[in-house]
């Protein structure tokens, strides 16, 4: 997450940051410009209690986490009682809380992402019968002991490849204090990919792209990642698009096509976006951000969102939408062959987005840590 606050009163609505000094952001002015925008309107349909995730659930739900532990159901009916309760198993304190959740393709596992009291971050799986959570069924897939109390990542999804995918921050403090980006070696500041049916507690797909090297972690996926707070798949294309946080400089997205191998090295903590970071040099096999901006403005930390694949705005389908936690704009990138060819934005705020859903109709939904949940609606 790590939202570099401003005041106080961010401090108390959201206590994300403990060391990291804001400064703020604008969109970078170097691709083509901005393109038109769509005509869009975010309708409150939920009021929840910090909400930190969502996910398309069985039966045309959509299933929002709250950090403090606990799961709930929007339906046509709004918001229901808990599912999931974990709030004496976890910590608000720093970034924790409850982080990620996710269904397999199935809809028959559902899996939860959170620091436990420790601090540790925890992947369990529940398996799922006629949309209801079988808590006698709970396991721990997966845990990764993290250093502070900051960018502990937490997003996890499964990939159009039926595999769960897993970010995790570098570790937390600042400026990568133990150089676990570009460290193998860890399982901190990277993008993991496993097969949480295929062994116990998983298994490692055997295309990883490390599994023959006997100097890094046979989990990972893509590493130099400094707090990859939200990712996702493009539905329509299984591109991967991952909103990586930035120090102080440099907010960054970063694209991967379909058909990758994995593998790719984002740069952190040699680069932050295009820029090597603190007399570092940049790193032979670094792989840029497709879209980056800088702190000019009112930004400070981006938020990833999802290539839009609805019905409601056709104008806006194949175009990627994403915020800033301190700017809440709603911004949008046009994104072909690896490269942004057309960005703008929805003429709409959501104030403090922290995250984004997409329905199993393809329609997105904008997450506000002060409880609304929007859903992107035509004007």
């Amino acid at each position: 997450m790590n939202v570099r606050t401003r005041s106080s009163a961010i401090i108390a609505t959201l206590c994300l940051v403990t060391s990291l000094a804001l400064t703020s952001a604008s969109a970078d002015e170097s691709a083509t410009g901005p393109g038109p925008r769509a005509v869009a309107a975010l309708t409150p349909v939920a009021k929840a209690t910090s909400p930190t995730a969502g996910a398309a659930g069985p039966g045309d739900t959509l299933w929002i986490a709250e950090r403090a532990g606990t799961v709930r159901v929007l339906d046509g009916s709004g918001l229901g009682t808990p599912v999931l309760d974990i709030s004496d198993e976890t910590t608000t304190d720093g970034e924790r809380g409850l982080l990620g959740i996710a269904f397999d393709p199935a809809f028959a596992h559902f899996y939860i992402s959170f620091t436990d009291l420790e601090g540790t971050t925890t992947i369990d799986e529940f398996a799922v019968e006629d949309g209801r959570l079988q808590p006698d069924t709970r396991r721990t897939v997966l845990t990764q002991e993290q250093p502070y109390a900051n960018h502990n990542g937490g997003d996890i999804t499964f990939g159009p490849d039926g595999y769960l995918y897993i970010a995790l921050g570098d570790g937390g403090s600042g400026g990568d204090p133990h150089g676990n980006g570009q460290n193998l070696g860890t399982l901190l500041g990277k993008l993991l990919r496993i097969d949480p049916g295929g062994g116990d507690p998983y298994a490692i797909p055997a295309d990883n792209p490390f599994v023959d090297d006997a100097n890094a972690e046979d989990e990972i996926w893509a590493y130099g990642l400094r707090n990859p707070w939200r990712f996702s798949f493009d539905a329509g294309t299984g591109d991967l698009l991952i909103g990586d946080v930035g120090q102080s400089d440099w907010e960054e997205i970063n694209w991967a096509s379909a058909d990758s191998a994995g593998g790719e090295n984002y740069g952190w903590s040699s680069m932050e976006g295009t820029h090597p970071f603190r007399g570092g040099t940049e790193p032979a096999d670094h792989v840029p951000p497709v879209h980056e901006y800088d702190r000019t403005g009112l930004g400070c930390s981006v938020t990833g969102g999802f290539v839009y694949r609805g019905d409601a705005l056709p104008e806006l389908r194949g175009s990627y939408v994403f915020s800033d936690y301190c700017d809440g704009t709603l911004r949008t990138l046009r994104i072909e062959d690896g490269r942004v060819t057309d960005e703008g934005d929805l003429g709409v705020n959501g104030g403090e987005v922290i995250s984004f859903a997409q329905g199993g109709d393809g329609e997105l939904y904008v997450l506000n840590i002060a409880g609304t949940v929007f859903r992107v609606d035509p004007a």
